[in-house]
C-alpha cells in the first residue's frame, strides 16, 4: 500500500483486535492482563498528537518515552532514512564501516561537553549503561588498577534493563526477580526529600550533603576498589527526582579527590529537554562518560550513543596497533538506518532552536504545573527544564492505583497521554510544544486529579 491514509486505515484495522487475540505479544513493564481488557492503541502521530485507533486526537505529554523531543512524523526524518535503506540497508562495524558513524560522531562530539570528543554507538539506553559500565573497568584495567572493579549507583536510580544496568539501578522491582546480579555494587541514598522540599521550584535548597554519602562509601570500600559512579543528573523512572543544588558538583570533586570515574546517565536528560544539549552543561559538571539513546534519533530508529571523555579513551590507544581496542560491540552499533536519522534529528534540533527553546518556556511550564498544587491528594510538584512530576497520595493499602486511574482517565477520557511511576505523573513533552499546549495539558490532568479524588 502506497497511500499513506490507506497504510494508516489498515494499520488500524489490524489493531482492533479482541483481547483473546493479543496474547502472542507480551508488552514490556506493562500489567498485560489489566491492559488487554481496556487496550489503549496508538495509530498514527503529527506533531505534538498521537491518533488513537478510534480516531481521537491525543495530546502527547511524554514525547512518546521520553524520546521524541521533535515530536512526530518529522518529514526531513522520514525522507532521510528511505532515502538511505534504498541506498546501504546494512554494513557491518566490525573491522569494516561506512560513513555515516564517523560522520555522527563528530556531529556529536561537537556538541558535546568539553574533553567527551569520542563516542561508542549503541542500540538502546540499556545498551548504553552496560557500554559505560564496561569501559569503566576496562579503563581502569588499562592503566594498571585492575583492582577497580566496585561500581557505585544509587538507590532510585534506574540505568535499563541490561544485568549491569539493574545492578546499579535502585528501583527493587527491576532486580529482586533476577538474583544477584552484578557483583561488587554499592550505592548512594537518593535525594527525594518530600518533607523538606515538597513543592519547591527548580532545583531543591535541601539535600546537598547528601553527597557526602560517596565519602562514606570510599570509606568504607577502599577508592582503590572503586572504578565508577553512576548517577541520572535528573532521575526519571522513579518520578523525576531533581538533584539538590550544589549536588553534582560535589559529586564530581570527590570522585576526582579519588581516581573514581563518574557517568551520567542522560537517556532521558539527553538532547534538549533541560535546555541544553545535556544535563551536564546546564549544570555545568562534566562527566567522564555520558549515556545517552532516546532523543538521539527522536526515537524513530532505536539508537544509543556513549559520550567518553579523551583521558579514558587514551587509555585504550597504547598496546599494539593490530589489536583489538576494546573487546566490546554490537551488531547493529553505527546502523546506517539509525545513523541517518540521528543526523536528520540533530538537524531539526539546531534549526529549529529547541535546546533553547525549552529553556524560553521553562518558566511558563513551572508556574503551569505549580497551579496543581492544592488539588486533592497531591502532595509534590517537581519541574526542571520541560520536566514535571506531580506526585499523588497513595491510597491505604493500594500503592500505585491512583495515579493509574489518572492515567487511564486522562488517555480514555481526556485525549491527553501522560506516564505514571507508582503515583508519580512523570510529563515530559515534545520540545515543539507551545503554551497553548502546556495548558491544555495541565487543564485536563487538573480535571482527572479530581475526578479520580
Amino acid at each position: 500500500m502506497n497511500d499513506k491514509s490507506s497504510y494508516h486505515q489498515h494499520y488500524k484495522n489490524q489493531a482492533l483486535r479482541a483481547p483473546e487475540q493479543m496474547d502472542a505479544f507480551w508488552m514490556p513493564f506493562s500489567a498485560n492482563r489489566q491492559f488487554k481488557h481496556q487496550p489503549r492503541l496508538l495509530a498514527s502521530a503529527e506533531g505534538m498528537y498521537y491518533q488513537s485507533t478510534d480516531g481521537r486526537q491525543i495530546l502527547d505529554g511524554t514525547g512518546g518515552l521520553w524520546c521524541c523531543n521533535a515530536g512526530h512524523g518529522r518529514q526531513r526524518i522520514i525522507d532521510a532514512v528511505q532515502q538511505q535503506i534504498a541506498t546501504l540497508d546494512f554494513a557491518p562495524t566490525f573491522q569494516m564501516g561506512h560513513p555515516l558513524p564517523f560522520v555522527l560522531a563528530e556531529r556529536l562530539a561537537a556538541i558535546a561537553p568539553d574533553t567527551l570528543n569520542h563516542v561508542f554507538f549503541t542500540n538502546s539506553g540499556s545498551e548504553s549503561v552496560d557500554t559505560a559500565l564496561k569501559v569503566a573497568l576496562a579503563y581502569h584495567r588499562a592503566r594498571g588498577e585492575g583492582q577497580r572493579t566496585r561500581l557505585i549507583g544509587r538507590e532510585k536510580g534506574y540505568h535499563g534493563v541490561g544485568f549491569g544496568g539493574i545492578s546499579v539501578g535502585g528501583l527493587p522491582n527491576n532486580r529482586k526477580w533476577y538474583g544477584n546480579g552484578l557483583s561488587g555494587v554499592d550505592h548512594l541514598r537518593h535525594t527525594l526529600d518530600i518533607d523538606r522540599n515538597a513543592f519547591n521550584r527548580g532545583l531543591p535548597q535541601h539535600g546537598l550533603e547528601l553527597a557526602e554519602d560517596l565519602e562514606r562509601l570510599v570509606a568504607l570500600h577502599d577508592a582503590s576498589t572503586i572504578a565508577a559512579v553512576i548517577i541520572e543528573p535528573i532521575a526519571g523512572s522513579a518520578g523525576v527526582i531533581i538533584p539538590p543544588d550544589g549536588y553534582l558538583k560535589r559529586i564530581r570533586e570527590i570522585c576526582d579527590k579519588y581516581g573514581i570515574l563518574l557517568i551520567f546517565d542522560e537517556v532521558i536528560t539527553g538532547f534538549g529537554r533541560v535546555g541544553k544539549a545535556f544535563a551536564a552543561q546546564r549544570f555545568h559538571v562534566t562527566p567522564d562518560l555520558i549515556t545517552t539513546a532516546k532523543g538521539l534519533s527522536n526515537g524513530c530508529v532505536p539508537m544509543g550513543a556513549v559520550f567518553i571523555a579523551d583521558k579514558v579513551h587514551e587509555a585504550f590507544m597504547s598496546g599494539p596497533e593490530h589489536m583489538i581496542d576494546l573487546f566490546h560491540g554490537y551488531t547493529y552499533s553505527g546502523h546506517p538506518l539509525a545513523c541517518a536519522a540521528a543526523l536528520a534529528t540533530l538537524d531539526i534540533y539546531a534549526e529549529e532552536n529547541l535546546y533553547e527553546k525549552a529553556i524560553s518556556l521553562e518558566q511558563y511550564w513551572e508556574d503551569a504545573i505549580h497551579q496543581i498544587k492544592g488539588l486533592p491528594n497531591v502532595i509534590d510538584i517537581r519541574n526542571f527544564g520541560l520536566i514535571g512530576a506531580i506526585e499523588l497520595a497513595p491510597r491505604e493499602g493500594k500503592p500505585g492505583t491512583r495515579a493509574y486511574d489518572v492515567f487511564t482517565k486522562c488517555f480514555h477520557e481526556k485525549d491527553v497521554l501522560i506516564r505514571v511511576t507508582g503515583d508519580v505523573i512523570a510529563l515530559s513533552p515534545p520540545l515543539i510544544l507551545e503554551k497553548p499546549h502546556i495548558d491544555l495539558l495541565f487543564s485536563k490532568i487538573a480535571d482527572a486529579i479530581r475526578e479520580t479524588a
